[in-house]
């Protein structure tokens, strides 16, 4: 399965700022307009928008995917810098996809006690 290019889903520079994403994402859906199309095709594209937004914002799935995205869409003789060795192992392990969501905050009642 080939990774879709992110950044020409978006219409943008890989080397856009986050501003720049988060511009280019509302025009797209406001371009798109899923509240008043209700038509699969229109769902379909506004999840890849979707999926490609949540990607290039976080700075952390960015820079996994940027990773990929190095060698697939560049290759080794595009890429603007030198290859990273594989030493020293990575720490971290970033997995690409959607992520649960976090739960409400709940706050009670406020009991005031004097002070002792």
């Amino acid at each position: 399965m080939e990774m879709p290019d992110l950044y020409a889903e978006l219409g943008v520079e890989p080397s856009a700022t986050v501003e720049v994403i988060i511009s280019a994402f509302r025009r797209q859906v406001r371009e798109l307009r899923p509240d008043t199309r209700v038509d699969a095709r229109t769902a379909e594209r506004f999840g890849q928008l979707r999926s490609a937004y949540e990607t290039l914002r976080d700075p952390i799935r960015r820079a996994a995917y940027d990773q990929t995205y190095e060698r697939t869409y560049r290759g080794p003789a595009e890429s603007s810098q030198a290859p990273v060795p594989p030493w020293p192992p990575r720490r971290f392990v970033v997995v690409l996809g959607t992520t649960a969501p976090e739960p409400p905050l709940r706050a009670g009642p406020v009991r005031w006690e004097p002070y002792r």
